[in-house]
């Protein structure tokens, strides 16, 4: 991709690139990220988004007399929080709309081991012969065996 191997293009197996000899280099260039170490990573992101996530909360310029919670102000253009009574509920759907996004995704990876393909190969497997292709299958011919 973008003349950078990649070792295994399957999606779900992406990330696994940077425990590979080397590590992974961004933008395939060693001298501006070459990342060797998962530890540095997660290090790296909870400094940044830690660090702009407290300057926010204590009073950065987004962030002045907000709620702590809840940014409004400039993250919200449209007036959504305008009601305190629709603000409640708009609080409740963003959480079971969150929910709901990381229950597919849970389906996603358990697809994905279970089947070693993607989301979009399955489907399309499932579409050409949906007697066939469909979760009971494998789970009913006794050779499942998690990729």
């Amino acid at each position: 991709y973008s003349g950078v191997p990649i070792a295994d293009p399957v999606w779900f197996k992406a990330g696994s690139t940077i425990f590979a000899d080397g590590g992974l280099n961004y933008l395939n260039s060693p001298s501006l990220i070459h990342a060797q170490s998962i530890l540095a990573i997660l290090g790296a992101q909870v400094v940044l988004m830690g660090g702009a996530e407290y300057y926010r909360v204590n009073g950065g310029p987004l962030g002045k007399d907000l709620d702590k919670i809840y940014p409004g102000g400039a993250f919200d253009p449209l007036g959504l929080s305008d009601d305190p009574e629709s603000l409640a509920e708009l609080k409740v759907k963003e959480i079971k709309n969150g929910r709901l996004a990381m229950t597919a995704m849970l389906g996603y990876f358990v697809q994905a081991i279970a089947t070693g393909k993607g989301p979009l190969q399955n489907l399309n497997e499932h579409l050409s012969d949906p007697l066939v292709n469909n979760g009971l299958s494998l789970a009913t011919a006794g050779k499942f065996t998690p990729v």
